[in-house]
């Protein structure tokens, strides 16, 4: 096939699918700063022309906040943040509505516009209260990521697990509640950010398939938000769902040496050793910063083993687009979806595969949490 013909053949199959983008942080980044998201900003890596140049059908907006910032007041800043999201919806209805089910989803996406869906990323916004969490269902959320990087007083974080040997692990008894109330309200539980025992506390308890909306394969590059092979495999026999994350650091083990190289090499004398490596990577120019991303193949290399290692039917995609400052070379934002396509066709992967990985598979999880 000429290459104008074949570029031309992977647009019109992106365009056919539903794509789901399972996890982006542009309401804090972004809508919540007071940014006009109806034009195409010159930063972060989202806003609306970029969602229809990137074929994003639905799009799922995490609703974020730093537990040691927001140690009181963090069920205010969702609703502040859920606020700012409706009230950009609000001035946008010809592109993009709030979807509440998979059947306004549907209908959304079936008449042109992109389908916004809330998820909560972290489980302090609650405030370890019920009513809090139906609250924020009521106002759409419909996954909760259960803790962010710190354990809370009902879940413990795998951040914290993994650093700490003497922190408390696992779900508490009021978590397992908690567990079971999302259950019957319908709201997914996502496992990204959990701790391990948490990770398997949840499964014990939880009656429906659960999220994994932002993680990759810990086989690969072993970083505690990545998922272990154990754990892949308990996520397939639940016949829950992961989002690949399109992090460089969760994707390559190489990229923070990379960063630290880069960036020594580039301040000289004037390097500060005492930065951390989000902080040297952003003070690289764009072209190193090029440079120390993650290639595409180390994507594609993920996507591949957790496709092997839990099925075709049980991977999606959950970018955090806007809460990442490297992506993979190829995907700077989200206008570059269709790349992800191109390259998965490539790697041999067929249309049908593709419309499970893109969109179906989260659709189906989400269902499947419906009451």
């Amino acid at each position: 096939m000429p290459q104008a013909a074949a570029q031309q053949d992977y647009k019109k199959i992106h365009d056919n699918l539903v794509v789901v983008d399972g996890h982006n942080d542009v309401i804090i980044e972004s809508i919540l700063p007071g940014l006009d998201l109806s034009k195409r900003l010159s930063v972060g890596h989202t806003d609306i022309p970029r969602l229809q140049e990137g074929g994003v059908d639905v799009q799922v907006f995490a609703v974020w906040s730093d537990d040691k910032k927001f140690k009181k007041g963090a069920f205010a800043h969702a609703n502040k943040q859920i606020d700012a999201l409706e009230a950009m919806l609000a001035k946008n209805k010809d592109s993009m509505a709030l979807a509440r089910s998979t059947k306004d989803i549907e209908a959304i996406v079936a008449s042109g516009k992109i389908a916004a869906v809330i998820g909560v990323e972290g489980g302090n916004m609650i405030e370890s209260r019920i009513a809090n969490l139906e609250t924020l269902f009521n106002r759409g959320a419909r996954y909760l990521t259960l803790t962010w990087n710190y354990n809370l007083p009902w879940a413990s974080a795998a951040a914290i697990e993994s650093s700490n040997s003497k922190a408390s692990k696992g779900l508490s008894e009021h978590g397992k509640t908690l567990i079971r109330r999302m259950n019957t309200l319908g709201m997914l539980v996502d496992l990204s950010h959990a701790g391990e025992q948490t990770f398997y506390d949840v499964l014990a308890v939880s009656t429906k398939p659960i999220l994994v909306s932002h993680s990759n394969a810990y086989a690969l590059t072993p970083h505690y938000r990545n998922l272990k092979d154990a754990q892949l495999k308990a996520l397939k026999e639940n016949g829950g769902v992961i989002g690949v994350n399109f992090y460089s650091q969760f994707l390559d083990s190489g990229y923070s040496e990379r960063v630290h190289r880069l960036y020594k090499k580039y301040a000289g004398k004037n390097a500060k050793t005492k930065l951390g490596i989000t902080s040297k990577y952003l003070a690289l120019p764009a072209v190193l910063r090029q440079q120390a991303d993650a290639p595409l193949s180390s994507l594609i290399a993920h996507i591949d083993y957790l496709v092997k290692m839990v099925g075709v039917d049980h991977v999606a995609i959950g970018s955090d687009f806007d809460g990442i400052e490297s992506s993979p070379q190829g995907l700077e934002d989200v206008s570059k979806f269709p790349i992800l396509t191109k390259a998965l066709l490539a790697h041999g992967y067929s249309v049908a595969d593709l419309e499970k990985i893109m969109g179906q598979n989260f659709l189906r999880v989400l269902k499947e949490n419906e009451i």
